[in-house]
């Protein structure tokens, strides 16, 4: 039976590993969050104490983090990286969303400790994984691509490989830069509108009938229409970290940022309002209450 690891157990690590299980792989988990633990083994997983008390049981180790730092500290710590510890052609899958200069050192130190490193960022939201439709953007070797396909497809359900280590990495946080691009636009013209005498409601039905039609409305727009931002479907914490990410590869590869601008100071405005944990859509709030003034 094939072993996987999961390192990360929240929301999406969750639904990756009982999807993982149903799929009849040997799954082992770590996470800091004892309840979420437990959780996984009442449903079949397998307790690890620590991360690298798993690294030479398991064929493949999944990460589901929350920063590069966390990321660089599980796997590359001088006495306890994970990296260091797992078997010779093993696999790491980054399902966190990383740094790419990150990610490619990641990768090049994998290589010379007889590991294959692949970043492979998601969307779908915590729905996604819980049903196993995750879409999924795969940086790394072509070569070994195939064999973690198995892997993949008991996770997702559309999974493109992009390219060369950090291609995966770079294509979500372009996605994730475009996606908070435009709740605030979303979020500015809703609040224009309503000023002007049309609801928010009425204003969105017309877009989505229109040249205007966007998914983000469809996952996001709903929580501003009621303004029910503790609803999340991706915080806004994690949004202003994706954004940070993405200004920097724009910045190493020598690209303006002047378009981002606005949303990247807009959506760290709400971090330091204490938003958040609230939803990425709740950088409404902060445009409203700007507003408001």
């Amino acid at each position: 039976m094939t072993a996987v690891g999961i390192i990360g157990c929240g929301l999406m690590g969750s639904g990756i590993a009982k999807n993982l299980l149903k799929k009849q792989f040997k799954v082992h988990v770590f996470d800091i969050n004892e309840a979420a633990v437990k959780s996984l083994v009442d449903h079949g997983a397998i307790a690890s104490a620590t991360p690298t008390d798993m690294a030479s049981e398991i064929d493949f180790l999944i990460m589901s983090l929350t920063s590069p730092d966390i990321i660089k500290d599980t796997l590359l710590h001088e006495q306890n990286g994970v990296l260091f510890k797992m078997k010779k052609g093993s696999y790491i899958l980054d399902m966190s969303t990383n740094d790419v200069q990150l990610t490619r050192k990641i990768h090049n130190t994998a290589e010379e400790n007889g590991v294959q490193f692949y970043d492979c960022p998601l969307s779908g939201g915590p729905e996604g994984a819980a049903n196993g439709t995750l879409t999924i953007m795969v940086g790394g070797s072509k070569d070994h691509f195939p064999t973690i396909l198995p892997i993949l497809k008991a996770v997702g359900k559309h999974i493109e490989y992009v390219g060369k280590s950090g291609a995966g990495q770079t294509v979500k946080l372009c996605h994730n830069m475009v996606v908070a691009g435009v709740i605030t636009l979303l979020s500015e013209a809703f609040i224009t509108g309503e000023r002007a005498g049309v609801t928010k409601e009425k204003l969105a039905g017309i877009l989505q009938k229109g040249s205007g039609q966007t998914r983000a409305m469809d996952v996001f727009g709903v929580n501003i229409l009621d303004e029910s931002f503790d609803n999340v479907k991706f915080s806004l914490a994690n949004m202003t970290k994706d954004i940070h990410l993405y200004r920097q590869l724009a910045e190493n590869s020598q690209i303006s940022t002047f378009v981002s601008d606005i949303t990247h100071q807009l959506f760290h405005l709400g971090k330091n309002k204490g938003k958040g944990q609230q939803d990425s859509s709740a950088v409404y709030t902060v445009l409203k209450e700007m507003m408001e003034q």
